[in-house]
């Protein structure tokens, strides 16, 4: 096990990048935008002193009735649950001044950061690869009530078991309030899941290089689109995805598609474990599908011939993929079936109209929609504010059509 101290410094230049963003006429007051990300960097410290001081205190089971979890986590080892998805979160309201967490990683490929809020402040740190820690993400607080939410900035490239909080000895554990009534999911591909949103200065542009520390869920424009409708999210996105096997970017080279995801909690073969999803779980009232942005990997079959062969069998598998999910949701679920801002070929949104229409359209609870620069608004992935921006329109979208 590593111990890792809360030697925490601000990373100015996100913080100025955010703050600037924030600034734009079109974000003005939002202060999502203003609360900046702060990494929280450390040293190693003396194993047996951290360790033994973290200990010392009162632990927290991921059993304890009072924590609040949200998002597709695996807990077949309720002690030690397993976070895949982006967006994941488990949440800590207590009385104290120090509060630990325990983690163990498992990396497929980029750097492994978490993130976390502390009392509003966003931090993010970064973890060891495949190794247990022991993370101070708190001290000295006022001994009085916090909230610690502990959440999944990446995708399923890699998986982080949760093995419980540590506080004051003499701390209460306190109960948090209930989640919002309103849920939706998304399956979607690292736009989704809010990837390289941090690199704020390359808005429009290509993506900086990087090692997966700009990436940051919270950021999404999906679940920016869930906290605006109140909502919980299931945001069941990964970097490279598309909708059929052997096409998009994702765990390749045999490339795995939705197909491949939408049913499980663990979905990458590259860690090993694949398990499948209960849907008696989380019943969304919406349903956002963002595809058809990858899937022109290895080849662009839809922009050369939309009525072709390859397009037409796209088209059928997705209107499977739809029934597929309308078998375990139910009628009265709403789906939303759009693309994103990143550039692509507009057949891919003509061919996701058609099939709309082609299952009933609005009257059957199935939905279109359309960004007002869908398709053409950025060469790289999606920034802050443009996510931000886009989930107004969602979410705006959402509340007039599905609730």
């Amino acid at each position: 096990m590593v111990y890792y101290s809360d030697l925490a410094e601000k990373n100015d230049e996100v913080i100025k990048s955010l703050e600037a963003a924030s600034m734009d006429s079109s974000l003005t007051g939002n202060e999502e935008l203003c609360m900046g990300c702060v990494p929280l960097y450390g040293k190693n410290v003396d194993y047996e002193r951290g360790v033994k001081e973290a200990l010392s205190e009162q632990f927290v089971s991921p059993v304890e009735q009072k924590l609040q979890y949200m998002g597709r986590i695996d807990f077949d080892n309720p002690k030690e649950p397993v976070f895949v998805f982006a967006s994941t979160y488990v949440k800590l309201r207590f009385k104290g001044t120090t509060c630990y967490a325990k983690l163990r990683s498992h990396i497929n490929y980029w750097s492994c950061y978490m993130g976390v809020f502390v009392d509003g402040v966003q931090k993010k740190f970064r973890l060891p690869e495949n190794d247990e820690v022991m993370v101070c993400l708190a001290k000295d607080l006022e001994d009085s009530e916090h909230e610690v939410m502990l959440f999944k900035r990446q995708d399923a490239c890699n998986h982080v078991d949760f093995l419980g909080f540590y506080i004051d000895k003499k701390g209460e554990i306190l109960e948090n309030e209930p989640l919002p009534e309103r849920k939706i999911e998304v399956y979607g591909d690292s736009v989704s899941a809010g990837e390289v949103s941090e690199a704020v200065e390359y808005v429009g542009e290509q993506d900086p290089k990087h090692d997966g520390a700009p990436s940051n869920s919270w950021y999404s424009y999906s679940w920016m689109a869930a906290r605006k409708l109140n909502a919980q999210i299931h945001n069941i996105s990964q970097g490279g995805l598309a909708l059929l096997d052997g096409t998009g970017w994702f765990c390749g080279p045999d490339f795995k598609g939705a197909f491949s995801l939408y049913d499980r909690i663990e979905h990458n073969v590259y860690l090993g474990r694949i398990k499948k999803w209960d849907f008696k779980n989380y019943i969304p009232d919406v349903v956002v599908i963002a595809l058809g942005q990858n899937d022109a990997n290895p080849v662009d079959f839809m922009a050369e011939d939309p009525e072709g062969e390859m397009a037409q069998y796209w088209k059928d598998s997705y209107k499977y993929f739809v029934g597929l999910l309308r078998k375990q949701y139910g009628a009265e679920t709403h789906f939303i079936f759009t693309t994103t801002i990143l550039g692509h070929d507009p057949s891919w949104d003509n061919a996701i109209g058609e099939i709309c229409a082609e299952l009933g359209g609005k009257e059957k609870n199935y939905h279109h929609f359309m960004y007002t620069n869908n398709g053409c608004g950025t060469k790289g992935h999606i920034r802050v504010p443009e996510a931000d921006a886009m989930s107004d329109e969602l979410s705006a979208f959402i509340e007039t059509n599905c609730y």
